[in-house]
């Protein structure tokens, strides 16, 4: 088995696994994106999950399988294809992986576990290596270059790498020392009396009300559960957003499918009084966000952390947001049943008989 890149495995799909991608004709599909063809036996949360899973038995397609491929470099993905290419040492880490694929993907972590320190680093090692040595996620248009084609040399990098930081995290401290303790120092405010954390679990809403943004990792982390989360910071600054738990085909829990939020939108813009105005991005995007002015940003500015981006002061109470918000829910949800394996199609429905 080996590393093929994307635009070569579409000449080989019949003896590739694709991870964390679809490839119309691969030799076996592990990939947790709606709608991929991945057997349902090896259905998991994460495409590395869902590696993992495969490993266990001789996986069907294996026997004519010579590559593994990803369209794209993330943590899920890349984690899924290394332990692919090194089954015996994954499966001997396969619960460090699962949880580094998880914060990777959706930004969770649980603190309590005694493995999410070292989950931490390896991503933090990633996520600096990743910028420091190429370029930073959704940065490849930037460089007029196909993800499916720059990706391949992060790949290549990391591969023969990641398995010695995977036993030995001290060995690239130097790389993820900063980001972790910045994650860390964030994670002890959000777990202090100056963080309230609030859940409406009939709405997969989590409410985090908290002094000034934060890193995703330490964010998101209350929210393990839902899909939605409302941040509230000082200074009337707020943002939206759904979370990738509902981009992708969640496997462990049911979920309620995303609600296009340009009703919300108009509502609090009839709100405001200043000069910015709520805008939203479409249920399709990876993690749609709802803000003052947010289709100023770029993708690679959206997918990072809200403390690396401005977020402007609303003229409306953290009191009002969030009720306006929670009564949006309340009556778009209504009636609805959460469930397992939405389609777009039957997401896009539900917006609109919501609407």
């Amino acid at each position: 088995m080996e590393f093929l890149p994307f635009p070569a495995a579409r000449r080989h799909a019949a003896s590739t696994v694709v991870v964390d991608s679809i490839l119309p004709r691969a030799a076996l599909t592990l990939a947790h994106w709606r709608g991929a063809p991945t057997p349902a036996m090896y259905q998991d949360d994460t495409s590395a999950g869902s590696v993992l899973r495969a490993l266990r038995p001789s996986a069907a397609g294996l026997a004519q399988a010579r590559y593994v491929t990803a369209n794209h470099f993330d943590v899920d993905g890349f984690v899924g294809v290394w332990a692919w290419l090194n089954p015996v040492l994954a499966l001997r880490y396969e619960e460090l992986l699962r949880l580094a694929a998880t914060l990777g993907d959706f930004r969770e972590i649980d603190w309590q576990s005694p493995l999410a320190d070292h989950a931490l680093q390896l991503v933090c090692w990633l996520n600096a290596e990743e910028k420091a040595r190429f370029y930073e996620p959704f940065g490849a248009p930037a460089g007029r270059r196909r993800e499916d084609e720059a990706s391949a040399e992060k790949f290549e990098w990391f591969l023969p790498r990641f398995g010695s930081i995977l036993e030995n995290p001290g060995l690239g401290r130097a790389a993820w020392e900063a980001e972790y303790r910045r994650v860390k120092q964030a994670a002890t405010r959000v777990q202090s009396p100056a963080t309230t954390v609030r859940r409406y679990p009939e709405i997969g809403l989590t409410v985090v009300r908290t002094p000034e943004p934060l890193p995703y990792y330490a964010l998101f982390s209350p929210s393990i559960g839902t899909d939605i989360v409302l941040s509230l910071y000082d200074g009337q600054r707020y943002e939206l957003e759904y979370k990738y738990t509902t981009w992708i085909d969640l496997e462990s829990r049911p979920t309620l499918p995303r609600l296009p939020l340009n009703g919300l939108a108009a509502c609090l813009s009839d709100r405001e009084t200043g000069r910015h105005r709520w805008t939203f991005d479409g249920i399709t995007d990876t993690g749609p966000l709802l803000r003052l002015d947010g289709r100023q940003l770029t993708k690679a500015q959206r997918y990072a952390d809200p403390d690396q981006r401005p977020i402007y002061a609303s003229s409306i109470s953290p009191e009002e947001m969030e009720a306006e918000v929670v009564a949006f829910f309340r009556v778009g949800y209504a009636g609805m049943e959460p469930k397992r394996y939405w389609t777009w199609a039957e997401v896009r429905e539900a917006g609109g008989q919501a609407g």
